[in-house]
C-alpha cells in the first residue's frame, strides 16, 4: 500500500474529483482535543455505518488516514528526540495528541478496510537531513503538513457530499487541522493564514493559487468586501486584497498532495 494506489484509486471512481506559547491558546488547542475525544464515538458510529456505502467514501477516508498516519508519527518522534522545544513543548504535544486520535478515529471507522500505515522518510530522502535534531527545521515540515492537510481535507471535500454525516465528521477533523496550521505558522512568527507571498521555507508548491480573490462560483471576494467608493485609493485595495487571499484555503488537488506528500513515503 502506498499513497499512489489510494489517489490513483479515487481518480478511477471519480476523475472529476479533484504560541507563541501562551495558557490562553494552550487551553484552546486542550478544549479541542477534549471535545474530539468526546466525540469519537459519533464520529466512529457515523462513519462505520455509511463508509460502506461508496468506495468513493472508503477510498476518500483511507487517503485521510493515511495523511493522518504521517502526521502522527511526525509528531511522536519529535516528542520522543532530543529536540528542546522550549515554551512550545506544551503546544507540540497537544498537537500530537490530536493526530493520534485522528487515526485512531478513521482506523475505527474504517475497521478492515482501513489501509496498513507505511513507511515514511521525514528527511523527504534527504531533502530535510535533520529534522529531528534542528527544531526550526521541525517546524518547517510541521508547517508543511498541516498546510497540505487542510487543503487535501479540502479537496476531497466534494467526494463526501453524497454523505452529509460523513462529510460533517470529516470537517470536523479539517477544522482542527486548520487550528494546527495557524499555531505552527505563528510559533514561526508568521501570519497565521497561508501565503503564496510568505512560505517560510516551505514548498511553494503547498501554497499554489492561495492568492487567489476569486472563489466558489466565480465570486469575486474583492468586489464584495467593501463598497466601490473605497476603492478610490490604492490603500483601500490592498486592504480588500488581502482581506480576500487570507479569507479561504483553496483546494489541493490529488495530483498536488502527490507530488507533496510522495517523498516523505518510502
Amino acid at each position: 500500500m502506498n499513497i499512489f494506489n489510494i489517489l490513483s484509486d479515487i481518480e478511477k471512481i471519480d476523475g472529476d474529483a479533484a504560541e507563541k506559547f501562551n495558557y490562553s491558546r494552550r487551553k484552546m488547542l486542550k478544549t479541542t482535543s477534549v471535545a474530539a475525544a468526546t466525540s469519537g464515538l459519533f464520529f466512529a458510529g457515523v462513519l462505520n455505518k455509511a463508509y460502506g456505502q461508496s468506495n468513493t467514501i472508503t477510498d476518500v477516508l483511507n487517503f485521510a488516514l493515511v495523511l493522518e498516519y504521517l502526521e502522527a508519527e511526525f509528531y511522536m518522534k519529535g516528542m520522543n528526540s532530543s529536540l528542546n522545544f522550549g515554551a512550545d513543548r506544551g503546544l507540540i504535544n497537544e498537537i500530537a495528541k490530536h493526530e493520534a486520535q485522528h487515526v485512531a478515529f478513521l482506523k475505527s471507522a474504517l475497521g478492515a478496510s482501513a489501509v496498513a500505515k507505511p513507511e515514511f522518510d521525514f528527511t523527504a530522502k534527504g531533502a530535510f537531513p535533520n529534522p529531528y535534531t534542528n527544531y526550526p527545521v521541525f517546524l518547517t515540515l510541521a508547517q508543511a503538513f498541516e498546510d497540505t492537510g487542510v487543503r487535501a481535507y479540502k479537496g476531497q471535500a466534494p467526494n463526501l457530499a453524497s454523505n452529509r454525516d460523513i462529510l460533517e465528521a470529516a470537517l470536523r477533523i479539517h477544522s482542527v487541522e486548520a487550528r494546527h496550521a495557524g499555531e505552527i505558522r505563528i510559533i514561526r512568527s508568521m501570519s497565521a493564514y497561508a501565503s503564496e507571498m510568505n512560505t517560510g521555507g516551505v514548498p511553494a508548491a503547498i501554497y499554489a493559487r492561495e492568492n487567489n480573490t476569486t472563489h466558489v462560483a466565480g465570486v469575486d471576494i474583492v468586489a464584495l468586501s467593501q463598497p466601490k467608493l473605497l476603492f478610490q485609493n490604492n490603500a483601500s485595495q490592498m486592504r480588500a486584497m488581502k482581506f480576500a487571499q487570507d479569507s479561504f484555503d483553496e483546494p489541493l488537488t490529488k495530483e498536488e498532495v502527490l507530488a507533496i506528500a510522495g517523498p516523505f513515503i518510502k
